[in-house]
């Protein structure tokens, strides 16, 4: 696989596949998101930036976060801001990986 995770950085090969599974906990327990839930990823140049480049609803049946060769493979070299949120059915809403580093590398062909 050509990308890699450390804490919440994301390394990610330009034009390549991610699948990324997503755990959620709840004082301090395994949380399952009910129907109803949403959990979203964006990710953007720079924090500040109106404009979002990737946004992604991830699936709740299966948790996996999936970033297709097309979702990259016109971004520049270097490093973006993302995030993921969960907004509960009754509108409670968590970011629970707050702004982290996604950076996307050279390939070589």
């Amino acid at each position: 696989m050509s990308s890699l995770i450390n804490g919440t950085t994301i390394s990610l090969t330009r034009g390549d596949t991610l699948l990324l599974t997503i755990k959620l906990t709840k004082d301090g327990k395994p949380y399952t998101p009910q129907d109803g839930d949403k959990i979203r990823f964006a990710l953007k140049k720079k924090y500040t930036d109106d404009e979002v480049l990737i946004l992604k609803q991830i699936p709740i049946d299966s948790m996996t976060l999936r970033i297709d060769p097309e979702d990259t493979k016109n971004l520049n070299f270097g490093t973006y801001v993302y995030d993921v949120e969960l907004t509960t059915k009754d509108g409670f809403v968590d970011t629970f990986i707050t702004p982290s580093s996604f950076k996307i590398t050279e390939e070589v062909y």
